[in-house]
């Protein structure tokens, strides 16, 4: 029953031992709102989200923090290029990012602090560090000074000789090149507020060390997000937060991108396909089962046919529970689920074969359903749902049964008038024995995705 989880700066898989047992602490870093959500960035927050269900079912009480970067360089760009308030078009995105998480049912975090809510910790922060010798101020800007700190780049594993720190415009005064800014100065036209060392605005890296130091303490014990934070900014968080003493997070995990023609997607690539647009072509929970499924660590290639091949793949997951459901009415779900599946979960958050595990069941419980075996059928549902739970996935859960309902009725009742016209048609062929074309009916049905059964009381059809 021990978890255990790729640890980024172990570069290996290690046991996880909660610092305080019982109890897990994760930061989460989330996203600079300066655009919506595009699904690379959501795939994280679902990657996350089925670790924090994991860990709540294995027992243990979870508080997971997930910033808002409401103000960077992007932002600021952003406010010239629209001629609209930094905050109104940080807001806006904020809410489309919400909204995304939403859809695809992923659990609120316990706090969703600021960057612009923590600029007194973040002075406080850049105080120590210039009184430990750490950090110093030049020309207005607050500078980390990397060569102060020897652990630095541990995580990513590179040589500072060799480093190439990325900066932004108006970084000067810097003692080395390769020092971070976690301050900047102010300059005209730009938000910027009161500090020791002249007005200014905060770097990204300082606002993360400052935000989990106030809500997780001096350590805690997981830190998560994509593979493209790990150097710089998760580098610079651990710098900077161990420098001024704490000891920070005890395990690194990085899930990996969305990839779309074998490059990462990106706002500033241009290649981003945005949640509110996929929204629209496909259900929530498909969207869900698309970026879940893939193990965390694993790329995934963006395309229409992947989609559709999720698509199918729940499509069959859901058409077993609805079967059981009109057979025997509602089932809860089981208590514990299946060893194998907690066995996955437990080495590494292996979603893909968790998932196998949920359709070996399904298919165990269709073979119980047509057998006329009633009891084993509910059993199987059962653990099904105890599985999707954990997942995320689970259809009859209150999360999704109402949105589904909402978005679901109209269009079932539209594609039911236009089946029950061709399945007219096919009783029509079949009293008059013309089998061959009522034959033919049902192919193109079954083709298009839909089961025809035929009962006493008529042909019904469901999702094949």
């Amino acid at each position: 029953m021990t978890i255990r989880l790729y640890d980024t700066g172990a570069r290996r898989i290690r046991d996880f031992t909660p610092i305080t047992p019982g109890c897990v602490s994760i930061y989460l870093c989330g996203l600079t709102v300066q655009s919506a959500p595009h699904i690379g960035h959501v795939r994280g927050a679902v990657n996350f989200d089925i670790l924090r269900r994991w860990l709540t079912y294995r027992g243990h009480e979870v508080t997971l923090v997930r910033n808002v970067t409401d103000i960077d360089d992007k932002i600021i760009t952003k406010q010239a290029e629209q001629g609209r308030p930094w905050w109104a078009i940080g807001y806006a995105n904020e809410r489309s990012v919400n909204h995304s998480y939403d859809a695809l049912g992923v659990l609120p975090p316990t706090y969703e602090p600021r960057a612009t809510g923590h600029i007194p910790e973040m002075i406080e922060m850049m105080r120590g560090l210039i009184e430990r010798g750490h950090a110093y101020a030049s020309e207005g800007n607050v500078y980390f000074d990397v060569r102060s700190f020897p652990e630095y780049l541990a995580l990513s594993n590179q040589e500072l000789d060799n480093l190439l720190q990325p900066g932004g415009e108006g970084e000067t005064g810097k003692r080395d090149p390769r020092d971070f800014a976690m301050w900047k100065a102010a300059k005209p036209g730009e938000p910027s507020w009161e500090t020791p060392w002249g007005r200014g605005r905060p770097g990204w890296h300082l606002e993360c060390s400052a935000m989990a130091h106030k809500y997780l303490g001096r350590s805690f014990d997981i830190h998560g997000g994509g593979i493209d934070l790990i150097f710089p900014h998760h580098e610079n968080e651990i710098a900077q937060a161990k420098a001024y003493g704490d000891d920070f997070a005890r395990y690194w995990m990085h899930n990996a991108w969305v990839t779309l023609s074998g490059e990462k997607m990106s706002k500033s690539l241009g290649n981003s396909v945005l949640i509110a647009d996929m929204l629209e072509r496909w259900r929530p929970i498909v969207l869900r089962y698309y970026l879940g499924s893939p193990h965390y660590r694993s790329m995934i290639e963006y395309s229409e046919e992947a989609l559709c091949e999720a698509e199918a793949a729940f499509a069959r997951i859901e058409g077993f529970v609805q079967r059981v459901v009109e057979k025997a009415g509602p089932v809860e779900p089981a208590a514990e689920v299946p060893p194998a599946f907690a066995e996955a979960l437990d080495d590494d958050l292996g979603v893909p074969q968790a998932l196998a595990v949920v359709h070996t069941t399904v298919r165990q419980g269709n073979a119980a359903l047509s057998a006329d075996d009633k009891e084993a059928a509910v059993a199987r549902l059962a653990e099904v749902r105890a599985m999707l739970g954990i997942l995320g996935l689970d259809p009859l859960s209150a999360q999704w049964a109402a949105g589904e309902a909402e978005s679901g009725e109209k269009l079932h009742g539209v594609v039911d008038t236009l089946v029950r016209v061709v399945l007219e048609q096919r009783e029509a062929a079949r009293a008059r024995k013309d089998y061959a074309s009522a034959d033919a009916i049902r192919d193109q049905l079954q083709q298009s995705g839909l089961l025809i059964e035929d009962t006493p009381d008529g042909p019904r059809w469901t999702l094949g």
